[in-house]
């Protein structure tokens, strides 16, 4: 099916050892997969963690962005905090 797919969409087929490759660096990357110490978890489990665990980085982004903005409302632009909080930004 991936090869009909492919075909179809002008791109290059996966092999069947490049996917069991991906979804292994996945199980060591994310972290609910990973603390198991299991690798006998589906690919289809794994790429469903996967995007949950995307989601959720997705959310804490979002906040951690919201609350820096009103961080950065409260304090004037030219103090010291204001400082470090662009240098830390910006690395």
């Amino acid at each position: 099916m991936s090869s009909r797919r492919s075909r179809q969409s002008g791109t290059p087929a996966i092999k069947d050892d490049q996917i069991i490759e991906l979804v292994s660096k996945l199980r060591q990357l994310v972290p609910e997969i990973r603390d198991r110490r299991s690798n006998k978890a589906p690919a289809s489990k794994v790429l469903q963690e996967t995007c949950s665990y995307i989601r959720n980085l997705h959310r804490e982004v979002d906040d951690l962005s919201e609350r820096l903005s009103q961080l950065l409302s409260t304090i004037d632009a030219d103090s010291p905090e204001a400082a470090i909080i662009r240098s830390l930004i910006m690395q």
